[in-house]
């Protein structure tokens, strides 16, 4: 991380400090359902709270339309100051005169959190006029969102275009963790994904295939794969304007790298409760549908990952928030924590999965960021990143 600026590189005390963290976490029924962007946020705030800084934290959540309360910061900043256990003020606003009336009366080490960036109608568009008026009360900035960074918003590009502006200690271990896959990556390099759709992750598989040693596919995605193959999979999720791509990506020159199920767990309908049965690849009956992978698929996705030395996992195998089909993304993490490479895990499914079955502190790294990590994998350039360069 020789390219930007880190807090070290900052004179902090009495510095009055905004925060870009990556706080967009479900709620329900006003109350944070999963804490873990929460949890990895603090260590950043309680850094710059020790340091005598007068820290601002902001953050989108979800996708509002304009302003509305269901989307408000205001339980996340509660959760905030129960786990950080110092006081986390909440302002209900994100620019503007509240914001610099409570910066202004703050005392070094006072934290507050500002509302949801999204409530902002120029967020997404990155708005310079918005952008300059969040900057307005503040000295410096923090970007510590990397699940926000693949985005050039208000929020994470503009703001650090006019502020002397820093990558937090979360962003540099991301960076530095899932920069092992860049450039010289310890071999043999697993990809494993899963997930619903292969739409969403073709650019990631075309991009990746030529550079990794076998990607591993299963979830919901990996039947669009097998259709094209000709198999039969019954009621199964398939893009049927993806199959002829994905079939060409198939018989290409890396097409021999991607593995694929050879049994499924399938189910007569999409419910907890429906019957299941295990069937090799041709035995889905119509009206029946894959939810998770098989033993055999089981056994050989933990064969690659047993011989790996690098290994990325994005996206479960099957439906793992039910426990009947949970097995293969259960499996495919028990195998992540128990082998010797370097391991890495990105996406909130994959994360949450994890920690669902108690091996969240057993992979090298666990990240913050889906889109992020697997446009960083990719090579693309990362917005919130460039622009810190121009501060170094």
């Amino acid at each position: 991380m020789n390219d930007v600026l880190t807090l070290d590189d900052l004179d902090l005390d009495g510095a009055k400090v905004l925060v870009r963290s990556d706080l967009n976490v479900p709620l329900d029924g006003g109350l944070v359902g999963d804490d873990f962007r929460i949890r990895m946020a603090v260590p950043t705030i309680a850094k710059l709270r020790d340091a005598g800084a007068i820290v601002a934290v902001c953050s989108h959540l979800g996708r509002p339309k304009g302003v509305d309360p269901g989307f408000s910061l205001e339980p996340v900043a509660a959760r905030m100051s129960e786990i950080a256990g110092f006081d986390v003020d909440f302002v209900p606003a994100t620019r503007g005169q509240a914001v610099q009336e409570a910066i202004d009366a703050a005392a070094s080490g006072s934290v507050f959190m500002l509302e949801n960036t999204r409530f902002e109608p120029g967020e997404t568009e990155n708005d310079p006029e918005l952008a300059a008026s969040m900057a307005a009360p503040f000295d410096l900035f923090v970007q510590d969102a990397f699940g926000s960074v693949h985005r050039a918003h208000a929020s994470t590009v503009g703001v650090a275009e006019l502020l002397n502006s820093a990558a937090g200690p979360l962003l540099v271990a991301e960076l530095e963790s899932l920069g092992r896959f860049l450039a010289d990556p310890d071999r043999p390099y697993v990809v494993i994904l899963g997930g619903a759709k292969i739409s969403d992750k073709l650019g990631v598989v075309k991009s990746l295939l030529p550079r990794v040693d076998s990607m591993l596919i299963g979830g919901g995605m990996c039947f669009t794969l097998l259709a094209s193959q000709g198999h039969n999979v019954g009621s199964s999720l398939v893009e049927e304007d993806m199959i002829e791509t994905v079939g060409e990506l198939l018989a290409g020159a890396d097409g021999d790298k991607i593995v694929l199920p050879t049994d499924l767990v399938v189910a007569d309908g999409f419910a907890e409760d429906a019957e299941s049965k295990t069937v090799g690849l041709d035995g889905i009956e119509d009206g029946w549908m894959g939810l998770d992978i098989g033993p055999n698929s089981i056994a050989a996705f933990v064969e690659e990952i047993d011989s790996a030395r690098s290994v990325f996992w994005n996206g479960p195998m099957g439906v793992f928030e039910w426990e009947r089909f949970r097995v293969g993304t259960e499996e495919v993490a028990r195998a992540m924590a128990d082998t010797e490479a370097f391991t890495a895990v990105g996406g909130g499914d994959s994360a949450a999965a994890l920690r669902l079955l108690g091996y969240e502190d057993q992979v090298s790294h666990l990240s913050t960021g889906g889109g992020a990590g697997l446009e960083m994998l990719e090579g693309a350039e990362l917005p919130g990143v460039e622009v810190l360069k121009r501060w170094k």
